[in-house]
C-alpha cells in the first residue's frame, strides 16, 4: 500500500465513523430527519415500503453501516466494497441534510448550500476510494484477460488435437496398407 493511501483512507474513513457513532447514539433524532425522505421513498417504490416504515431500524442500520464500512476501509480491508457502503450512506445523508436545513435568509441558505457541497465532495472521495485498485487489477480486467486466456488455450487445444488427428489418421492408413497389402 502506498503512502497516501496508508493515510488518507483512514483520514476519509474517520468522519464516517464519527457521524455513525453519533447515529448510533441519536438514533431517534436521525430517524425524525429520516421521516421525510423515507415517506417520499415509500411512495416512489412501493415494494420498499416495509423496509422504509421502520425509520428508526433505518437510522440504526445506517449507523451501523457508516462505523462498520468507515473502519474496514481505514483498515484497508475490503476498502472498495466498504467505500461503496460509504457513498450509499453519503448520498442519503446529503438529501436529508438539504431538506432539513434552515433555508430562511441568506446566510442559511449559503450554509445548506456549503453543507451539500460538502456531503458531495465526500461522496466523490469514497466513489473514488470504491474504484482504486490499489496498484491490483480489477474484477472486470481480471475477467477480461481470463476470456482471452481461455479463448488461446482452446485455440491451441483445437490445433494440437487436429494435429494429432492427422497424425492418428496417417498411422490407421499406413497400418490399413500394411494389412491390404497395398
Amino acid at each position: 500500500m502506498s503512502v497516501v493511501r496508508f493515510v488518507a483512507r483512514p483520514l476519509l474513513a474517520t468522519g464516517f465513523i464519527a457521524s455513525g457513532v453519533d447515529r448510533l447514539r441519536n438514533a431517534n433524532d436521525t430517524a425524525a430527519q429520516l421521516r421525510p425522505t423515507l415517506e417520499r421513498a415509500r411512495g416512489l417504490v412501493p415494494s420498499a415500503a416495509p423496509v422504509f416504515s421502520n425509520e428508526l431500524l433505518v437510522a440504526r442500520v445506517m449507523g451501523a453501516t457508516q462505523v462498520g464500512a468507515g473502519v474496514l476501509l481505514g483498515l484497508g480491508k475490503f476498502s472498495r466494497i466498504a467505500a461503496l457502503a460509504l457513498a450509499v450512506t453519503s448520498a442519503l445523508n446529503a438529501v436529508v441534510e438539504y431538506k432539513e436545513a434552515d433555508a430562511s435568509s441568506p446566510e442559511a441558505k449559503k450554509a445548506r448550500r456549503n453543507q451539500l457541497l460538502k456531503n458531495l465532495s465526500l461522496m466523490g472521495a469514497v466513489l473514488l476510494a470504491s474504484v482504486d485498485t490499489a496498484g491490483k487489477p480489477g474484477l472486470a480486467w481480471r475477467a477480461e484477460h481470463l476470456a482471452t486466456d481461455t479463448r488461446k488455450s482452446a485455440k491451441a487445444m483445437t490445433k494440437d488435437a487436429r494435429k494429432r488427428m492427422k497424425k492418428a489418421d496417417k498411422a490407421v492408413r499406413n497400418a490399413a496398407s500394411d494389412v491390404v497389402g497395398s
